[in-house]
């Protein structure tokens, strides 16, 4: 069967869509009017009881990110030094809409995500639940619904038994929760559902367009095939997405194609790719583990913008909602299932759980996230620990046969490490994969390709001070397709990795997993910190990896001894900073780095030549060049190869004077009051001139006005102990004055915080205040 598409009237359906990539009439948003109380009692799953006194909220909620941080809390220094606990969630159905319509057999509740153990009830009944809290699943509610009458919904969450993760996980229902009205007899089942690209026919040189392509189409035992013509293809330069309706669902599908071998490399429509890709965890900062849709755009957005074009979701399925972020915004994505498999990494990780649901789980990722063009790969696991036992290749073969059976169209990775001489001993597990992953290994490449030539690989992970040694290893070696760096993003829990600290600092010597590192409460390893801002080894690797985009960045390495004797770790980098700022360091050397794509560089203060260097690939693309610091204006300026200054892209550091007013920018320049909205605002200090303050330390309370709730605040400092959210626990009802106020203190001149819309219009007003500095009024709509 063959339709002529209209793809103009296509795409511009496709960019009015919202929500959830899935497009369906029979479901209904259940984010709202939740009560909430932590504690547990097998009386609170009754109907009739009266939890008028409990807290109200809407969902996403985490609760652990609105407590204290405590150097006894049980989740340690994995969890952040955060609490954890168990806690009940209960919602009054109101008769009406989709709810009571008697043409539904079936109805079923769909929760994208709730951490961890949970009990769904209906009407005081058990009707459900799920133990891994990174999946995704569904609670069959037919017999105990009761269509015309108020329903009550009841989600016991017990995230109490501890250790179960590496990393900070959040507590309870902490992604969206929808009711679906289902009939056997049509196509409404999101999961039943595969739709993937065939064949592509006419692919232009460019690898733009294609004359012809056709999509197979899959329901059940229903089978489709369609095709259109003169398609734009799906890339991460060009995400073209088309909406596809079968039935009573509606998926936008890009239309790639994806192949890879030793001896040609990644080839995404049928041209040489490789990856520059960033893992990251699934927590959004200041916010915990709510994975709101604003929220995990902006992940996805700081990627990009950072010139990533890949994501490896370590190491649990994400928030469907950010795969769709990369489905627009274009981001190739490793779709990761699990960390850890048989043998624990923590008491209580998926090790308790893997015999019994580890067919649910996989289903749960592959069928959820096989529509989606931004994913070209699953991962089955992280580093395992039993990696050399014979019971992993069992294992990994049980899984890597799962996926390929719910979707044949992808492969299979698992990231391997190893830390002693034992390398090859591997091969074997290696076999059971499409893609061997190297978390810091890559230097066994060049022997492995001699060893076994077909192997396909990539770095599923790299130190961030490694930045040149892993690009270089993906321009040399043609089997290598690409890199990810641990991390694209700061994140909480598996605390103090990254850390470059003082010698005076109170946490344990050595790496992160060597006792404790309090008041270390997150990683520091990120290209991108918790505000947002781009550290100067992100613009070093954007300048490796993309530079027609960025060619020159100058910064400044932090002395030694300026404040203390600098002690950096594995996953850290030396700090260095966009700051000429160093009272008290008058006359003594200091280090400035100019990153460049220009054959030569210069650096001038006060507009006085202090060097020239070149900064070719012999020299890693970097010039260090040290000189006695005076306050001024530092400047550095790429020579074109004709021998002439490229002014218009120089860069500039200037002293800043002290701390006179704020700026605050918001990521979204207005709310939706018809769906849970988010908005991060960054704050800066900045002197009289308008510079930013870069080594400014300001307390700020934070005021919002209107129908809206401040959800947090913070900074980029991972030991400050300041709460981000604990503002919150203390209010009982949603427009609780106690929800708009909050204090926090900038750090290194910037601060962030983020603003929840309300279900009425109306304009929300964040009024940020300072001692000695002049106070700023943000107004944000909300529509």
């Amino acid at each position: 069967m063959k339709f002529l598409t209209r793809f103009l009237s296509f795409l511009s359906v496709a960019c009015l869509m919202s929500g959830n990539s899935l497009q369906a009439q029979h479901r209904e948003l259940l984010d709202y009017g939740w009560r909430f109380q932590l504690g547990d009692d097998s009386t609170w799953v009754a109907p009739n009881f009266d939890d008028s006194h409990w807290r109200q909220l809407d969902l996403p909620h985490d609760w652990s990110i609105e407590g204290s941080f405590r150097q006894d809390h049980p989740m340690g220094n994995d969890g952040g030094y955060l609490p954890a606990g168990t806690g009940w969630y209960r919602l009054r159905v109101k008769a009406g809409s989709l709810r009571d319509k008697s043409s539904y057999a079936i109805r079923k509740l769909y929760f994208e995500g709730v951490y961890q153990h949970s009990s769904v009830y209906v009407n005081g009944k058990l009707a459900g639940g799920h133990p891994y809290g990174y999946a995704s699943f569904w609670v069959d509610v037919t017999d105990l619904w009761q269509p015309g009458q108020d329903n009550l919904i009841a989600v016991r969450v017990d995230n109490s038994v501890q250790k179960n993760c590496r990393w900070y996980s959040g507590s309870g229902i902490y992604r969206h929760v929808w009711l679906y009205g289902m009939n056997p007899n049509r196509m409404d089942d999101p999961w039943k559902l595969y739709v993937r690209t065939g064949q592509l026919k006419g692919i232009s040189a460019d690898g733009l367009t294609a004359d012809t392509a056709s999509v197979e189409i899959s329901y059940g035992d229903y089978h489709e095939s369609r095709t259109y013509y003169n398609v734009k293809l799906w890339s991460p330069e060009h995400p073209t997405l088309y909406p596809i309706k079968v039935g009573e669902l509606e998926i936008e599908h890009g239309f790639r194609t994806i192949s890879y071998s030793a001896q040609t490399g990644l080839l995404l429509n049928g041209k040489p790719y490789i990856l520059n890709g960033g893992c990251l965890h699934h927590d959004n900062g200041i916010i915990g583990a709510a994975a709101y849709d604003a929220s995990e755009w902006r992940k996805a957005r700081l990627l990009k913008e950072a010139g990533f074009n890949a994501a490896r979701t370590s190491h649990n399925p994400p928030a469907e909602e950010f795969i769709r972020a990369c489905d627009h915004l274009g981001l190739l994505v490793i779709d990761e299932a699990f960390d850890g498999l048989r043998a624990k990494k923590t008491d209580h990780d998926y090790h308790e759980l893997i015999d019994q649901w580890w067919q649910e789980d996989v289903d749960a990722l592959v069928l959820r996230d096989r529509n989606h063009p931004s994913v070209m790969c699953w991962s089955n696991g992280n580093e395992v620990y039993e990696r050399k036992k014979l019971e992993i290749v069992t294992t990994s073969r049980k899984l890597e046969r799962r996926m390929r059976a719910d979707d044949p169209s992808r492969g299979v990775t698992q990231a391997l490490c190893g830390w002693d001489k034992d390398w090859e001993i591997y091969d074997p597990l290696a076999e059971t994969l499409d893609i061997m992953g190297y978390n810091y290994l890559i230097q066994y490449a060049e022997s492995d390709h001699e060893r076994v030539p077909e192997r396909v690989m990539w770095q599923t992970e790299s130190f961030p001070a490694e930045a040149f040694k892993s690009w270089e290893a993906t321009q040399d070696h043609i089997y290598v397709i690409g890199d990810f760096v641990w991390t694209a993003i700061d994140y909480l829990g598996e605390s103090g990795i990254g850390r470059a600290h003082y010698a005076s600092d109170p946490a344990d010597r050595g790496e992160h997993w060597v006792g404790s590192k309090w008041p270390w409460h997150g990683a520091y390893c990120g290209d991108i910190d918790l505000t947002g801002w781009r550290k100067p080894v992100s613009h070093y690797r954007d300048i490796l990896w993309n530079d027609a985009e960025e060619r020159l960045f100058l910064a400044v390495r932090e002395p030694d001894c300026y404040r203390d004797s600098i002690i950096c770790t594995s996953w850290s980098v030396w700090p260095t900073w966009q700051s000429w700022n160093w009272p008290g360091w008058e006359g003594k050397d200091i280090e400035v780095e100019i990153y460049s794509r220009y054959p030569r560089v210069r650096l001038y203060l006060n507009d006085q030549l202090i060097a020239e260097r070149n900064t070719s690939r012999a020299e890693e693309f970097k010039a260090t060049i040290a000189l006695p610091y005076q306050a001024g204006t530092l400047r550095a300026v790429g020579i074109k190869t004709d021998g002439t200054e490229d002014i218009a892209r120089q860069q500039t550091l200037r002293t800043a004077g002290q701390p006179a007013r704020l700026r605050l920018t918001a990521d979204k320049s207005q709310l939706s009051a018809s769906q849970p909205d988010v908005s991060f605002i960054v704050v800066e200090v900045l002197d009289a001139q308008g510079n930013v303050v870069p080594d400014a330390a300001v307390p700020l309370t934070f005021r919002l006005q209107g129908k809206g709730t401040l959800l947090a605040a913070g900074n980029a400092d991972l030991t400050d102990q300041t709460p981000y959210a604990n503002h919150l626990s203390s209010a009982r009802m949603q427009d609780d004055p106690k929800t708009n106020l909050t204090t926090h203190s900038t750090w290194k001149g910037r601060a962030v915080c983020a603003v929840r819309s309300g279900r009425h219009p109306g304009n929300l007003k964040l009024s940020v205040s300072g001692e000695g500095v002049q106070s700023y009024t943000l107004t944000i709509p909300v529509k």
